[in-house]
This record gives C-alpha cells, sequence and structure tokens, in this order.
C-alpha cells in the first residue's frame, strides 16, 4: 500500500492552518532531526526546538507561536502532540485483515462468531464465546468459555483470555496479555501452607481499551474485575483480582493493583507504582513513579512516595512517619534559630 497524501487532505483531517502549498506530497512521518524529503515532522517538546531550523521535512506540524518565526511549510494546530497522534493512523502499516478463518482454527459449535471476522492460525474458541463483527483474533490465541469480545476488537497473537470474560468494543490486547487467570486467593491453614480460594468471579473491560503486552488482570473472587472505558495500561502491568479501574486512566509499564484496590477515572500512574489492596483513589489523581500508595487518596493532585535504607518494617513505619513530620520539624527549628 502506498501511503502518499496532499498536505491539504492532511491539514483538513487535522483542521489546521495550512502555510504552505496543498499538494505538497507527504509520504511518511519522522521526527524533525531524522526527516527526509517528503516527510511529516512534529514539534509539541520546547527542547527540540533546535532541530527546526535544520530539518529536511517537507512539512511541520506546529503551535501558532512557534510557526510565526518558521519559514518553511507547516500545520498550525494548538496541540501538536494531539495531531501527530491524529494522523499516526494514516500511516501505520500494520494494515486491517480481511475477513478469514483458517483452516487450523479451533471453534466450539456453540460459540457464536459474526460476519467478518478474522480468525488466525491455531486460534482456540470455547462454548459459548461470542465475537462481534470486525474483530481480528490473530494466531494462537485462546478465547475461554462464555467469554465476549465487542466490534472491532483487535486481539494479538498469544493472548490467553480465560472463561467468563467481556470486552467491549474496538478494544486492543497485544501479545502475551492474560485476562482472568486465578487471583492470589489463599486462605492461611493453622498447621501451615495454604488453603486455596476458587475465583468464582470474572473480567469485565469497558470500551476503546489497550492493553500492553505481557499484562496480567486476574478475575475476580466472587464480583468481576473491572476495567473502565478507555483505560490504557502499558506492558508488565499487573490488575489483581476485583481490582476496579476507572475510566481513561492510564497505568505506565510494571505499575500494579493488590485485590480490591479502586482507582477512579482519568489518573495516571507513572512506572513501577504499586497500590496496596482495598484502597481507594479518587478522580484525577498522578502518581509519579515508584510511588508506593498503603492508604486511600481522596482529593485529585500529584502523589509521591520516597525510598529508605532498608531496614525492619517495624523501624521502617517509625521513620516513614518522621519523614512526613520533616518540613515542620525544619519549620519549628528555624523559628527557634531566629
Amino acid at each position: 500500500m502506498t501511503y502518499n497524501y496532499p498536505l491539504g487532505e492532511i491539514a483538513a483531517y487535522l483542521n489546521a492552518e495550512l502555510r504552505g502549498d496543498p499538494e505538497l506530497r507527504v509520504n511518511g512521518l519522522n521526527t524533525l532531526q531524522n526527516a527526509e524529503e517528503g516527510q511529516l515532522a512534529f514539534l509539541s517538546n520546547p527542547k527540540y526546538s533546535k532541530y527546526l531550523s535544520g530539518t529536511h521535512a517537507a512539512a511541520v506540524i506546529l503551535s501558532e507561536k512557534i510557526a510565526i518565526d518558521y519559514a518553511g511549510d507547516c500545520l498550525v494546530v494548538a496541540d501538536p502532540y494531539l495531531a501527530y497522534a491524529l494522523i499516526s493512523g494514516w500511516f501505520d502499516r500494520d494494515e486491517p485483515r480481511d475477513s478469514f478463518v483458517h483452516p487450523s482454527v479451533t471453534v466450539d459449535p456453540s460459540a457464536k462468531i459474526a460476519d467478518k471476522v478474522y480468525l488466525g492460525p491455531n486460534v482456540v474458541v470455547e462454548a459459548g464465546v461470542i465475537i462481534a463483527s470486525g474483530c481480528c483474533i490473530e494466531s494462537n490465541t485462546v478465547i475461554g468459555a462464555r467469554s465476549e469480545i465487542g466490534e472491532n476488537s483487535h486481539i494479538s497473537s498469544n493472548v490467553t483470555i480465560y472463561h467468563d470474560v467481556t470486552i467491549g468494543h474496538s478494544a486492543r490486547v497485544h501479545s502475551g496479555v492474560v485476562i482472568g487467570a486465578d487471583g492470589f486467593g489463599f486462605a492461611p491453614r493453622e498447621a501451615g501452607g495454604w488453603q486455596k480460594i476458587h475465583q468464582l468471579g470474572g473480567v469485565t473491560i469497558g470500551d476503546n481499551v489497550e492493553v500492553g503486552a505481557c499484562t496480567t488482570i486476574d478475575r475476580g473472587a466472587l464480583d468481576d474485575t473491572l476495567i473502565g472505558n478507555g483505560v490504557i495500561l502499558d506492558n508488565h502491568v499487573q490488575i489483581a483480582h476485583n481490582a476496579v479501574v476507572g475510566d481513561n486512566t492510564a497505568m505506565a509499564a510494571y505499575s500494579g493493583l493488590a485485590g480490591s484496590a479502586i482507582v477512579g477515572r482519568n489518573c495516571i500512574l507513572a512506572g513501577d507504582v504499586a497500590i496496596v489492596g482495598h484502597v481507594s483513589v479518587c478522580d484525577n489523581v498522578m502518581f509519579t513513579a515508584r510511588t508506593l500508595v498503603t492508604k486511600s487518596v481522596a482529593e485529585p493532585g500529584s502523589y509521591s512516595s520516597g525510598a529508605t535504607p532498608l531496614m525492619k518494617t517495624v523501624d521502617w513505619r517509625k521513620n516513614s512517619v518522621r519523614i512526613g513530620q520533616l518540613d515542620d520539624i525544619a519549620r519549628r527549628l528555624k523559628k527557634l534559630e531566629e
């Protein structure tokens, strides 16, 4: 497939102000410093402004403030990074699959597969599964009994979806993901050892959700684990049993929720954030990288936690309290010194 568009057509799609030749052909996207003739670049981070004057890009997506001093062809928008994200889909070489069922596919007779579905080599579809129109299920993926996949969802190769999992429309699930494995539920035996608690719930995932490679979402112990609409999960994220993730929340790599943790809408968890079980986080909260969340958060804002040297837990708890008092102690000491 050829990726070649007139700049005017791109400007119309982005609702951008075009300053330059509308017939200029664009055949790809690239960074300012690496763009070649015919490619479209963008500038959103000011630290890359030094590359603008020397770029070989055919045109650049710019804000009004930067475009004033730029002599080349450009598209002027309010948010260059968002515009880049929108137009990136025009140059995606992972083309949609045509409807097709590979001869090696195994489908239980009770499963309901809509028209216009792609099922790749060695896909397994178990009893009672429902797969809606426009879905793409790639090779070696297993869809467990009674699970449902919504319209236009893309399930990549080597994904395991256990029984009683519901995924909404337009989902993107990357390779190595496991959805619906047992939550980590065990009761201690008085004489030692553990008694497994069978996990009787499922997983419910909303619409327009993206799940990164090798992420795991465990099924609930009794009720379902819940993932809201528009949630984006990076690679290697862990969602434990009965956790709840609100609409449009983003979780970066290695972040995780323990059992029954609740995270509100529009939250951001940076890399390696950990939230302990049975706490609640309100809407519009951001946790910076490697933050450990040990209590509920009821006020929107940005939160962080620091590390301490390794020590016994009883001492760590005391010192953690002291760290929270340091600013007050410092202010009181300053007054005494004055």
